[in-house]
């Protein structure tokens, strides 16, 4: 099987001179249709970073994206745009990433609108409330504004507004790190549902192998930018090969 998404010795430094950072350094990876890859690491470790540069929200300095076998960095205009329908990303803070002023589901009819997807106003709004109803919200939510909701609903809404564009791929960037133990569970739960009824392929970010290990196929271990160890869950945690991936394991109570 092609893999959905290929990067190629990617760098991304930010910065000139001695004061840039090298926040990527030849990271390669590849990601297969409906898997979900973790990516775990320290914070700092580069790990937000990759995950802005797959979506185009950071600039790869050197180095390759290829997604369906088209090179990312080459895209623009109308190509672009659809790529950026195929590829969305969830964040680790669901209230930053809402905005206060709008209702939810008009924050999501917008998405919509701006894509071309619905021929009105009012037919946006019944796949908002669908979106709502797969990922376990009631419809007259989508009237509420984002202050009206726990952490773990505005969580929710925004896995709703990612899922709004049909993507093949969502980059999670530590999607449940905010969020109480409980509720951690209900949202990894409902991802891997979307997984299987959507075939859906995820790069999972986190810091918690213990999440990793329950949701993930396969896992990179990022440390100082760089990924130092790599393959299937189950080897990886049971047989790690690189210290830092040690230390990481030792700092986790239990599984």
């Amino acid at each position: 099987m092609n893999p959905l998404l290929k990067v190629e010795e990617l760098n991304v430094v930010y910065g000139h001179g001695r004061h840039s950072l090298h926040a990527v350094k030849d990271v390669s990876l590849d990601i297969s249709p409906s898997e979900i890859l973790g990516l775990v690491g320290e914070s700092g470790c580069g790990k937000s970073s990759l995950g802005k540069a797959i979506i185009r929200l950071a600039d790869p300095t050197s180095g390759k994206i290829l997604f369906k076998g088209d090179d990312v960095s080459e895209l623009k205009g109308k190509a672009l745009k659809t790529y950026r329908q195929e590829v969305q990303m969830i964040f680790q803070d669901p209230y930053g990433s809402l905005n206060p002023r709008i209702k939810v589901g008009n924050a999501i009819t917008e998405v919509l609108g701006v894509h071309g997807i619905g021929t009105s106003k009012g037919e946006r709004m019944e796949m908002v409330v669908d979106l709502f109803e797969a990922t376990g919200m009631e419809a007259d939510w989508a009237f509420r504004y984002p202050h009206q909701f726990s952490g773990g609903q505005r969580q929710r809404i925004c896995i709703a507004r990612a899922l709004s564009l049909g993507p093949e791929l969502i980059v999670a960037d530590e999607p449940v790190s905010a969020l109480d133990v409980s509720i951690q569970a209900e949202i990894l739960a409902l991802l891997e549902e979307l997984r299987a009824t959507r075939r859906l392929a995820f790069l999972f970010v986190s810091h918690d192998l213990a999440v990793v290990r329950n949701l993930c196929d396969r896992v990179a271990v990022m440390y100082n930018g760089e990924i130092v160890e790599a393959g299937p869950v189950a080897d990886v945690i049971d047989h790690p090969q690189h210290e830092y991936t040690r230390k990481l394991l030792a700092a986790v109570p239990s599984f």
